[in-house]
Parts: structure tokens; sequence; C-alpha cells
């Protein structure tokens, strides 16, 4: 043990992402002197860019705006998508304490939330899955509030952001497409537009916060109400131990080494194993996917410490390690490589497909992202599926957008020049245009065609779940997923598989206290958000997959660490 400390504190909290921040958050409010170090020179991780929902059944938000839902109901959802196996009771902890850590945020932060409404979880066809009400979202933020500060909120990618840098929420996308009919709408968007030139006066881009910014945001700023101090740029480089016990750690920056003494504990926030070439390998699927939706600097910092201190990992129950999204990629005005995440405004609407090398359709294409890949690996399995195709007209493109081509775009030129959308006169044409069999193609939008008229998707069902309709266009008829492909100009975007959190990451107890090989608990060692395994166990229940455990599992870090442990939600 060292003798000399340069920083004493309750809990040391590594990570300023969304677990890690309410694990902070919650510990300062019950009273605990709490430090954060985060790796990176801002705080969010992957939840700064991402869409910010949370997956909390129960939740009060939906309860007062009329929605009901039980939680009986959402087990009976859980078991019947994961398996009713929780003998590590993670599962029951999760459903019984999320509407309470909702509440208590609410309650006692600038951490506020809105209910979605209607929002069928993913797999709404299985026993307990509800139509509504288990999905909320943070409240926007007015980014002004944080000063200075402000910079050092992660920003969203730049594929989410209009006008170099202004963000919209669905809402508001819906708003300035129909900004001339309703004035309702115009109003509306002409509103956001001016408050975003007049940020554009003072900053660097707009302080109008929505998604995953706004939670981040709320979070950051709830920290700095409670005078918690986040060190950037500092990352742990070892534990320091007596026995078996965690009890400070030694952080490493461009200032120096500081070593650091917890009287509580050690929390793991820093991400998961997104970029880590040896946990990628060894977990993730093959072919392993080139890219994600993973903050950069997401390498398995937390997990890698957590092994050389005899933690052991959790994968044996996982379905899978990863979440996943079909990823387009983009080229940026400055040369760099982007990534836009085909999540639900694409795929769903009537009159697109996604097809394999062999121009074969694979799968339900309004299915959820996550669904969508796993379809990817098992088409792979016989044909070349990395990329798949999404072919449509370029018309279709034109009404309602294709990845991160905005609705109204009707010259595709300056996106084919970059090789992000690749157009043919004839579907022939533009399967020799992307190696496609170009009879595979005719023959699958032609059977596709026949499906459109009809309204029933007889291959892959394709429009039969709440979910596929939702992200539809309710005003098509019979079938608002399903529209003919047969005027071209046709176009196709590729897809490739990407990660956008991991499954797979430490063996916790509820409480989030990190077990060693054996199923102990390491004295002083905690883990939430994507460094602890996950409880839906490589499953994807519902929008706010990752969000809503890592909020949950970061307040019941807090609460053991305080002495609270399994509920309760007092304090000053």
């Amino acid at each position: 043990m060292m003798a000399d400390w340069d920083i004493e504190t309750d809990l040391l909290v590594a990570g300023a992402g969304p677990g890690g921040m309410t694990a902070a958050l919650v510990a300062a409010i019950e009273g605990l002197d709490v430090v954060v170090c985060e790796k990176a020179d801002q705080v969010g991780g992957t939840g700064a860019t991402s869409a910010g929902t949370l997956w909390i059944p129960g939740n009060r938000p939906s309860r007062d705006a009329g929605f009901e839902d039980s939680p009986e109901d959402a087990a009976r959802y859980l078991d019947a998508l994961i398996g009713d196996d929780d003998t590590s009771g993670h599962r029951k902890a999760y459903l019984a304490d999320g509407p309470d850590v909702i509440d208590y945020l609410t309650e006692k932060t600038d951490v506020q939330f809105l209910p979605c409404g209607l929002h069928p979880d993913y797999r709404n066809n299985m026993p307990g899955a509800a139509s509504a009400g288990r999905a909320i979202i943070p409240q926007n933020f007015d980014g002004r509030l944080l000063g200075a500060d402000f910079a050092r909120v992660r920003p969203p990618i730049p594929e989410f952001m209009l006008m170099g840098g202004m963000m919209v929420g669905k809402v508001d996308i819906i708003g300035l497409l129909g900004r001339y009919k309703s004035f309702g709408a115009f109003r509306h968007s002409a509103g956001i537009v001016l408050r975003y030139l007049t940020d554009r006066l003072r900053f660097k881009r707009g302080t109008r916060l929505v998604m995953g910014n706004a939670l981040i945001a709320r979070l950051y700023y709830s920290l700095k109400k409670r005078d918690v101090p986040v060190l950037f740029g500092a990352p742990i480089d070892e534990f320091v131990k007596d026995g078996e016990s965690v009890v400070g750690a030694v952080l490493k920056s461009k200032d120096g080494v500081r070593r650091v003494r917890v009287r509580k504990g050690v929390v793991l926030a820093t991400g998961g194993f997104a970029h880590n070439p040896k946990y990628r390998e060894a977990f993730m699927p093959s072919p392993t996917p080139h890219y994600s939706m993973a903050a950069s600097s997401n390498t398995g910092d937390g997990i890698s410490l957590a092994e050389a201190a005899s933690a052991g990992i959790d994968s044996e129950r996982h379905q899978g390690a990863g979440f996943w999204s079909p990823v387009s990629v983009t080229r940026r005005e400055d040369g760099s490589e982007g990534l836009y995440p085909h999540l639900a405004m694409d795929r769903a609407k009537p009159g697109l497909i996604a097809v394999n090398a062999a121009g074969r359709r694979f799968v339900n294409e309004a299915v959820s992202y996550h669904d969508f890949v796993e379809a990817m690996y098992r088409s792979h399995e016989t044909v070349d599926t990395m990329p798949a195709w999404l072919i449509c007209e370029t018309a279709f493109v034109t009404k309602y957008g294709l990845g991160a081509i905005y609705p109204e775009t009707r010259d595709l030129s300056k996106h084919e020049a970059t090789g992000y959308v690749t157009v043919g006169e004839s579907l022939e044409a533009l399967a020799e245009n992307i190696g496609v069999d170009a009879a595979g193609l005719r023959d699958s939008v032609e059977r596709h065609n026949g499906f459109a008229r009809t309204g029933t998707d007889e291959d892959f069902g394709k429009g039969d779940l709440e979910l596929n309709r939702f992200n539809g266009d309710a005003s098509y008829t019979p079938n608002p997923c399903l529209a003919p492909i047969e005027n071209g100009p046709f176009a196709a975007m590729a897809v490739w598989p990407a990660e956008i959190g991991c499954s797979i990451g430490l063996s916790t107890n509820p409480d989030g206290q990190v077990l060693n090989a054996e199923g102990a608990p390491i004295p002083g060692l905690y883990a939430c958000g994507n460094d602890m395994g996950s409880v839906m166990a490589g499953s994807y229940p519902g929008p706010g997959t990752t969000l809503g455990p890592a909020v949950v599992f970061g307040w019941r870090v807090a609460m053991h660490a305080v002495g609270r442990t399994h509920g309760g939600a007092s304090g000053s």
C-alpha cells in the first residue's frame, strides 16, 4: 500500500458517461465525497451521441400520461425474450428499482424525463410486451446553463445535426418536413432555427440539446451543482490493493501521476470494450465488425484493470457480445469517415428492401436495428451479406430520406460522387454497379412488389409487427411498410454491422459489486454501464436497452456504497 496520497475520497468513479455520472451524482446526494476521473476531455461517452431513451417499465412519467404497465408483464416479456433464468437477481432488481430511480432523479436532480408515449417494445409479439409506456426520454436542456463548461459536453455525431451544429429530435424533424403544412409546424421550425442562429454568435454549436446530449448535460449540470469534481484526461492506470480489497487507484495524465485513496470503493464505468482488439476478437461474432458507434475512448480499460485484479467476465449467459445497428459509411466535408446508424427513419418505410450479394432478401427490413444485424450474420453464413444493400427508387430517397441523406433531396450526384449511394437507371444496371446478382435482385424486387400490392409480405412479415407499422408510413395503404419498387432510377446503399454498446462485461452482483472468478465480491470494486455484464444478456427488448440499465445500476452502486441496498430513496 502507498503511504502518500494526493487525493482522498469516499468514491472514485472512472468514466463520465450515463452510468458513471449517475453513480457519482447519487453518491454525492447521499452524503459521500466523490471524485470522477474521465479518460477523455469531455463528458458523455457513447451516451452523448445516443437517442437518450431509457427503457424503464412502470415509470412515473408514463403512468402520469395515462400509460399503464405492470412489473409482472415486463418480467414475462424479458423471460420470453431472454429466458426465465434470473438466478443472479439482476433482472428482478432492475424491474423493481427502475421506477424508483426515475422518481429519485426527478425529485432530487436536474435530470428530468418525458414519456415517449406510443413506442412499441421491439419484440411486441411476445408475451408481456407493451405498445407504449416503457420508454422515456430526457427533457431538452439549455446548454447555456453550463457556461464555459458547455464545451465539455461531447457533441452528437455530425450526421445528427443540421446546418453544421443544430440538434433536432424526431418531433423537430416532423415539424421541419411539414413546416409549410401548418402554422404550428412553421412556428416550431422557425423557432429552433432562430435559436440556433443566435447560438452560433457565441458557441461552436447549438445549445438546444435533445436526446442523449440532453441526458448527459443534465447529469453533468447536476454534478456541477453538487460540486463533484471531474478530472479530465485522467484514466486509472492501476489499482492500489490491500490484500484482495481495492483501496485506491493511480491516475495518469499529462499533468503527472495522482494517487487516490478511496474509503468506499472504485466504480468502473469506462464504456466497455468496443475499441479493444483483444476483447473484440474473443467475443464479437466473425467477421468481427470494422465499425462501432461507441466512443473511441471505450477501449476496455475498466475491464482490463478488473481482470488484473482477479475479476471474472460475464459471457456464458449472453446471446451475443453486443448491441447492434446497421450503419452506412459517410464521407464528411473534412474528408473523414463517419457512420450513420439506420435506426428507424428509413428501413420500415414502404418501398425499400434489403438484399445480400445474391440479390435476395434475408430479413424483415422493419425489425429493430439489433435484430436486423443479427439477420445479417445469419445470412452471411451462406451468402456474402457484409455489406447488405438497401434498395429503393430514387423517388423514395426524395420522400423519406435514406441514411444521412435528408428527405426532400432530389439531386443525389454529390452523394454518388463520394460513394455513399449508388444509382442505376435499371435494376440490372444497379446490380452491376454494386456487384450483386442481377437476376436475384430482379426476382426479389418482383416478388416484393407482388406482396406490396396485396399488403402481405409472405416471406418475412414486413408490416405484421406493431413496431414495423410504428416506423412505417401510416398514410400508405394497405401496408404502411410495403410499396412497389418499379420506377427507375433506382438507388442502393451499403450497410455494415456496428455495435452501439457491449453486452458482455464484468461479472457483478445486482449491487454492482465486481465478482472474482469464484463468484465472490472484490471489496471496494464496482462496475456499471457497459463495463458491467448487461442485464439483457445480449437481447434487445426495446428503446433504451443500454441507457436504462446504466442509470438503474449506477444508482444501485451508489446506494450500496452508502450502505442502503435494495431500494430506498431518501437522502438530502
